[in-house]
């Protein structure tokens, strides 16, 4: 049995749960200290890792539910005895769940979906919906814009999408570090669009497709017209250590990974690992939701 679409859900229709928590970590290990998973006697929600280590909490976790055991500790080494090679110890805390767990559970989940990062694409060609599509899988709030409603209505991604007629608008109301991918249908468009997000001086991440030609005639542009603005900050071309397949769907690979390795190089460390392994379901998302 697959979980449903979300911690919440989850929990609302699962009578009995273990609470699987990382307590503690030494050395090499899947995940970090304080990550979470939940174990129905047939379903489950998150992962602290897979492998061996995974298959023990499990197996833990239901025969607790099955005896009904309420707290156990474990301390696991991740060495050959169980098959695993990381070479750390992990301890974790396996708790069966009341009303309240579940209850906090939730509100974690939800602020940790609220505090995800925003990545804005601004563009709904074939690029922006094939970064649309990756994006929806990772721990952020992915906002696809465009002025077009026509190329907004192909995208099938489980992100929240934006008609807007001027798009500026929805990097000045994005909040402090987020990501901007700018990929319109017309490059004046880029440019006002790239200049508006340098213009923050916040963002984790500013990238514009095209070319190093490209980057040039908006460096001149900008400087002309946006009182000297440099563009030292900008990625252009995006995605530019990767492939040279022009298809899509691998331009997109390649812009992802880079975005991604922007938004978690300083919060890697420190950022929530709870369960919330789900596609983000943003404050106001809806398919095919539009904004003015």
């Amino acid at each position: 049995m697959t979980a449903p679409g979300s911690l919440s859900e989850f929990l609302s229709t699962q009578h009995s749960v273990i609470r699987v928590a990382l307590t503690r970590v030494r050395g090499s290990s899947p995940r970090n200290e304080g990550t979470e998973m939940f174990v129905a006697p047939e379903a489950l929600w998150g992962t602290i890792g897979g492998g061996q280590l995974e298959f023990m909490a499990i197996n833990a976790a239901r025969d607790m539910l099955r005896d009904g055991v309420l707290h156990q500790d474990l301390d696991v080494p991740l060495g050959p005895e169980i098959g695993q090679c990381c070479g750390g110890r992990v301890e974790m805390k396996l708790t069966r769940m009341r009303a309240s767990d579940k209850w906090a559970a939730a509100e974690r989940a939800t602020q940790r979906d609220e505090a995800l990062p925003h990545v804005y694409v601004m563009g709904a060609g074939h690029v922006g919906r094939a970064l649309a599509n990756q994006f929806q899988h990772l721990p952020v709030r992915c906002i696809l814009v465009d002025t077009r409603p026509e190329e907004v209505e192909l995208c099938t991604a489980n992100v929240e999408t934006r008609v807007s007629a001027i798009p500026e608008t929805d990097i000045w109301g994005a909040p402090a570090g987020s990501a901007f991918i700018v990929l319109t249908h017309d490059h004046g468009l880029d440019f006002l669009l790239t200049s508006a997000a340098l213009e923050r001086q916040d963002a984790a991440y500013v990238g514009m497709i095209g070319s190093a030609t490209k980057r040039v005639k908006l460096r001149n542009w900008a400087h002309k017209h946006c009182d000297g603005q440099s563009i030292e900050h900008l990625k252009c071309p995006i995605g530019a250590s990767g492939s040279r397949d022009k298809r899509p769907s691998v331009i997109a690979t390649f812009v992802v990974a880079e975005v991604m390795a922007e938004l978690t190089s300083e919060t890697a460390a420190t950022a929530p690992t709870g369960a919330n392994q789900a596609p983000l379901r943003g404050h106001h998302h809806d398919r095919k939701g539009r904004s003015a």
